[in-house]
Parts: structure tokens; sequence; C-alpha cells
């Protein structure tokens, strides 16, 4: 007698329902919810307490504004010196992430569509610039950017980002070019196109959800960056935006603080990535997960 044998995916749903089921899941789902809910009333006391007079905050810090004080946003925007501190920060961003990507995106397609132990080392040697903490190279590098006249200057911060954020972004996009059919380049090849005319008209195009999602995870690391720009930038006309903040955070040590005005500070900060995620937060996750199921 013979047994018809379940459909593949019948066999993945069943194993799905089962991993649905198990406590280890039940428990991941919990800390999950549990950092998603800790974030959202972390971001929901800052953006409210920027509303509030320091009178307020420190009477009732959990109570609703009782009107907007918008005169915070402005004292921390001038008193703050926000405006130079978030047009370099903006500049970073914008310049660092177009390079990390324009410099990572051959050399992971190369590294994706050729094997051998040359590549699995240069790919393992990407790997480990991951792990190498900042603070063990910062003094090494400090001596060389003064060398290169590059300290207290915003092209120094350029360069120092661009390094930092290359073995990543080669990582994810080499998982990302990885995944596209090779029948494609096959098909370029018996139409007479180059392997470079081939990178350049067919294969590029098809990663720009992989490109897009590496410009932003860039961008969101150099907007958030403190310790190198507090190590290299020392003149305040260079500073960045959590430099701005940090020195006006120090400021208020001296002249008392303005609680309102802090948090109005800290919201111009972290507003602009919330809404960067809220607008290509799928697009983020579909990006990510193209490289991971290579």
């Amino acid at each position: 007698m013979r047994y018809a044998r379940p459909a593949p995916r019948t066999l993945r749903r069943s194993a799905i329902s089962r991993l649905d089921r198990s406590p280890l899941h039940r428990l991941v789902t919990v800390g999950v919810w549990a950092v998603v809910l800790f974030s959202a009333a972390a971001l929901a006391f800052i953006v409210l307490s920027a509303f509030k007079s320091s009178a307020a905050i420190v009477a009732a810090p959990w109570a609703p504004p009782d009107g907007l004080h918008l005169e915070n946003w402005r004292t921390a925007w001038v008193d703050g010196n926000l405006g130079r501190g978030f047009g370099n920060s903006a500049l970073l961003v914008a310049t660092v992430a177009l390079a990390t990507v324009a410099i990572a995106a051959p050399a992971s397609y190369a590294l994706a569509r050729r094997s051998g132990w040359a590549v699995n080392a240069t790919v393992v040697y990407f790997v480990l610039g991951l792990g190498i903490p900042m603070q063990i190279i910062v003094l090494p590098l400090y001596a060389l950017m003064l060398r290169l006249g590059l300290i207290s200057t915003l092209s120094g911060l350029f360069v120092m980002y661009v390094v930092v954020n290359l073995p990543f972004t080669v990582f994810l996009l080499t998982g990302f070019f990885g995944s596209l059919p090779s029948e494609l380049e096959d098909a370029a090849a018996l139409d007479g196109l180059s392997p470079n005319r081939t990178f350049w008209s067919i294969m590029l195009p098809l990663a720009r959800g992989g490109l897009t999602t590496a410009m932003l995870l860039t961008g969101v690391n150099v907007w958030n960056e403190t310790f190198l720009a507090l190590m290299f930038i020392q003149t305040g006309d260079r500073y960045t935006l959590p430099l701005s903040i940090l020195n006006y955070y120090q400021q208020q040590q001296y002249s008392g603080s303005d609680y309102g005005a802090l948090f109005a500070a800290a919201a111009i900060s972290v507003l602009p990535m919330v809404g960067l995620y809220a607008w290509c937060g799928r697009r983020l996750t579909i990006g990510i997960t193209s490289g991971a199921l290579k």
C-alpha cells in the first residue's frame, strides 16, 4: 500500500506552525514587543517634553503638555547653533552614502559572481572589518589623519565614514548581487554585451532595492555617529548635529538647565530618522532579507 507524500508547501506550513508554538518563539516575540513598546514610549516622552516648560517637566514628567511651548524649539535651534550642525550632518549623510555605495557596488558584484579561495578570503576580510572596535584603531587613525592634514575638517570625517561603512556595505551588497539570476548575464553575453556593460546596464538597475537599502543604512549610521566626530572635530563651525547637541548640553550645565530646549534638541535629531524609517521601512526590510536569502 502506497501513501501519498505531503506537498512541500504543506510541510513548510507545518514547520512554521510548530515554530510559532515553540516556547523560544513566544519568548522572542515578547522580547521584541517589549523593545518596541519601550522605544515608542521613549520617543513619545521626548517629543511631548519638547512642548513643555522646564517647570512642568520637573513637576509632572509624564503629564501631557499644558500648551505648545514652541520657544523650546527656537531656543535649541538658535542658542544651540543646531542649524550649522544639522547642515553638516545632512551634507555628510548625502555624500558618504553615495560614495560608499558607489565604491562597494562594483566590488560586491565581482565578489558575488566569482568563486575560489581568493574570493572567499576577500569576503572574510570584509567581514572581519565589522568586528574591529573603533576604540582600538582610533589612535593610529588620528596619527594618520594628522599627517594628512585632515584633522577637524569635514573632508577628513567624510573619508573616515566611508572607510568605516564600507565593510558592511560590501557584505550586504555581495549577498544581494548573489541572489540575482546568473541567466541574465548569460543572455547579455549572447547579445554581445561586455561584462562592464552587463553590470552597468542590467545588473545594477536590478539591484536598485539593495543599493537603496545600503544607502539608507549608511545614512542612518552617519547621522547618529558621535565618537569619531568627537575625536576628530575640534572647531565649532565643523560640528555635526550630535556634537552640537552635546555642546549645547554642556552650556546648559553652566547657564542652568532648560529641559524643554534640551528635549527639543533631542527631538530635532531623532525625528528625521523616524520619518525616514516610516517612509522607507518596508524597503529596508525587503532589501535586507533579499540579501540574507541568498
